[in-house]
């Protein structure tokens, strides 16, 4: 197969892509995260911060009993920061790690706005934007309602060398 071959994704994947998506806002942003992957929703709170981390990692929080990294998307994703709003919540997600092993993180976002049920046919791919761009975070572009929403791959967004810094910096 040439390269140009392998890096066309097949109509496949799209349906195994078909599901239960939460979705939220950064800004006038939509996102979606797989809902299976989704732990919990839960306020805004202070953060613990650990020195010598990435600056999208805000710091720990203790969620019963268990300490969970917190990943600020708006630095993640180089966007402009905002006020906390009453409505600004930690989305916790359970991420694979590799190796079988997985962790919990809790991501910020400005809103959550539903489950949505998103078929095949409302799912493309990630636009070719003409540049060596990674994109490999996004799994599709969905459109819902007149609206696009961008579908996440929340292991690669929470990439593996991320998950390693605060492993190695959080006590034992």
């Amino acid at each position: 197969m040439s390269e140009q071959q392998s890096a066309t994704v097949p109509a496949s994947p799209q349906k195994a892509l078909a599901g239960k998506y939460l979705t939220f806002l950064l800004g006038k942003e939509s996102y979606g995260i797989g809902v299976l992957r989704v732990r919990e929703i839960i306020r805004m709170q202070e953060t613990t911060s650990i020195p010598q981390l990435p600056p999208f990692v805000k710091g720990v929080i203790n969620l019963r009993g268990k300490v969970i990294p917190v990943i600020d998307l708006r630095v993640k994703f180089n966007l402009p920061q905002v006020e906390v709003t009453e409505r600004t919540c930690i989305v916790v997600v359970q991420v694979n790690m590799g190796g079988g092993k997985s962790a919990w993180m809790g991501l910020v976002v400005d809103a959550v706005e539903e489950v949505a049920q998103i078929g095949q046919g409302e799912i493309e791919d990630t636009p070719d934007f003409g540049m060596k761009l990674s994109t490999n975070y996004i799994l599709g572009m969905a459109k819902i309602k007149g609206v696009v929403k961008t579908l996440l791959d929340i292991d690669q967004v929470v990439a593996a060398e991320t998950i390693e810094l605060i492993s190695q910096a959080l006590p034992a």
